[in-house]
């Protein structure tokens, strides 16, 4: 980062720095206003005195998807911070509905990428058929999130483990999923190459193999079923407002970098991590 508050140089100096776009967007969504422009009609009116640089609302807009990779520097910092060097992540996936059943034939949301496209898909746990997305996302064992992904949302889970990128944190681990993970080919690829043991439970016709899977897991894996539903529920990830692809998963990156905040200001006041909806009560 420049010492001016910005990741790149500017020609012409923007109002906000990128440091403080990004934390403007995170601070939103810790709030729960998730709509920009809700936002900005609540700072030019309620705050204006305190905003006395607000850039455009379109400008805004397009600096927020641009520096969305930026954003889960946040969630590493606070995994480091908060769990020191454990290396025991869940892995698990989410729908992402992008609209109403009824709408499917004439929507053309999140269409702009010809290699991801929406698409129908039956959710197990949810007992429901949906139209658009998977959020595939990786967490630390308390919870933090660590990286995600996005596919179609007929894609089969254990394809997104074809897509991961082995950086030096999700190496040398272990990889905790369930039944949708379950793959031998996959297991091996990923401990040849990086070192990740993936432990997933065994299904009921494969009683003779091997598993190390035990009720310790079991409880592990359910913190990353607690954290897609705040998600869903504070974080409000399931409603979409987003147009483009790139919309939606700038969406997705703030949210969990918020999640992140929140978490860190528990851990901080000494409050359970995971009490995200007390974090910002005095």
């Amino acid at each position: 980062m420049l010492p001016d508050g910005n990741f790149q140089p500017y020609k012409n100096k923007p109002k906000l720095s990128d440091i403080e776009a990004v934390t403007l967007a995170v601070l939103a969504e810790t709030l729960g206003v998730d709509s920009e422009n809700h936002l900005f009609s609540k700072l030019k009116t309620e705050y204006s005195a305190d905003f006395i640089n607000l850039p455009d609302r379109s400008n805004f807009n397009r600096r927020r998807r641009r520096l969305q990779h930026y954003v889960m520097i946040i969630c590493d910092w606070v995994a480091k911070q908060v769990e020191k060097d454990d290396k025991v992540f869940v892995i698990d996936s989410m729908p992402l509905p992008i609209c109403k059943p009824g709408r499917v034939f004439r929507s053309k949301v999140c269409k702009d990428d010809q290699h991801v496209q929406p698409a129908r898909s039956y959710h197990a746990a949810h007992k429901v058929y949906y139209y658009g997305f998977k959020l595939q996302l990786i967490v630390s064992k308390q919870g933090i999130p660590i990286t995600a992904g996005m596919t179609a949302a007929n894609v089969h889970d254990v394809k997104f483990l074809g897509m991961l990128d082995f950086d030096e944190q999700l190496s040398n681990c272990e990889l905790i999923g369930d039944k949708g993970y379950l793959s031998l080919g996959y297991q091996t690829t990923l401990f040849d190459e990086a070192k990740i043991k993936l432990v997933t439970p065994l299904r009921s016709n494969m009683k003779t193999v091997l598993s190390s899977w035990n009720a310790s897991y079991r409880y592990t894996r359910k913190r990353i079923e607690t954290l897609f539903s705040q998600l869903g529920d504070q974080m409000m990830l399931t409603r979409n407002y987003a147009k483009s692809l790139d919309g939606l998963f700038s969406r997705i990156m703030y949210k969990l970098s918020a999640v992140a905040v929140l978490q860190w200001i528990n851990f901080s006041n000494g409050k359970p991590i995971n009490h995200i909806k007390h974090a910002l009560a005095f």
